[in-house]
């Protein structure tokens, strides 16, 4: 009895064995069947994404690549009046060398365009249009941190001249943060810190100037900094 018993069981267990891998089998046939089925598609949408890939990699090599060098080539023109604080100049031209604005305008989607958006936003909050250097200045996207971190900066003196503290407090955090150096990230702290103070946000003030102490304790900001926190604490 016990013989039959237990070889019942193995042919029971057989059965379920057999039919998971049938199982399993089926489930691959299935798969097989779709892709059967749907080849064309298949291969349609594979051969669609490779000629999207070859059409982007020609856009950068025959458009992009040869409207990068001319833009490059005419920009140094608007950057030396830059240098010299001619901002007018720097902003529209002269003399047959377009200034940052048409650089923008006609070479967009350029390394130099997207460079240009920080000369021209630097030049425009210097003559005081406050409302377009903001705009100049948050389009800048590069990979340079020193460079993004004055645009932010540059972005955040425009907010304090129009009086939107609130802004100017973002925008000081975001370039102390993205600067992380010893030379750039004091200098928006302390600003920070007296933006806070006009709000009379005293606590924050304090908070801001004592990191700077700390943090950065060789900077020139750092110098008079107790002066500072004493004013501040005195508010508390």
């Amino acid at each position: 009895m016990s013989k039959t018993q237990t070889g019942t069981k193995v042919v029971t267990n057989s059965s379920t064995s057999s039919a998971r891998v049938t199982g399993g089998g089926n489930d691959f046939g299935q798969t097989g069947k779709f892709v059967r089925e749907n080849q064309k598609s298949l291969l349609f949408i594979g051969a669609a994404v490779v000629a999207m890939v070859i059409i982007y990699l020609a856009y950068l090599k025959f458009y992009i690549g040869p409207r990068e060098i001319v833009a490059t080539n005419q920009m140094y023109v608007a950057q030396d009046f830059w240098e010299k604080k001619d901002w007018d100049k720097a902003i529209n031209g002269d003399a047959g060398y377009p200034g940052f604005a048409k650089i923008i305008g006609e070479y967009s989607n350029t390394k130099a365009a997207n460079l240009a958006y920080f000369y021209l936003g630097t030049a425009y909050l210097n003559k005081g249009e406050f409302r377009k250097a903001i705009d100049n200045l948050t389009n800048y996207r590069g990979d340079d941190n020193m460079i993004a971190a004055e645009a932010l900066g540059g972005a955040a003196d425009a907010y304090v001249e129009l009086k939107d503290y609130d802004r100017a407090v973002t925008y000081f955090k975001k370039a102390a943060d993205k600067a992380n150096n010893d030379f750039l990230t004091p200098v928006y702290l302390k600003k920070l810190g007296l933006v806070y103070e006009t709000q009379n946000d005293n606590q924050s003030a304090d908070d801001t100037y004592k990191r700077l102490k700390k943090e950065y304790p060789l900077s020139p900001q750092a110098q008079n900094i107790d002066e500072y926190i004493a004013r501040v604490e005195a508010k508390l």
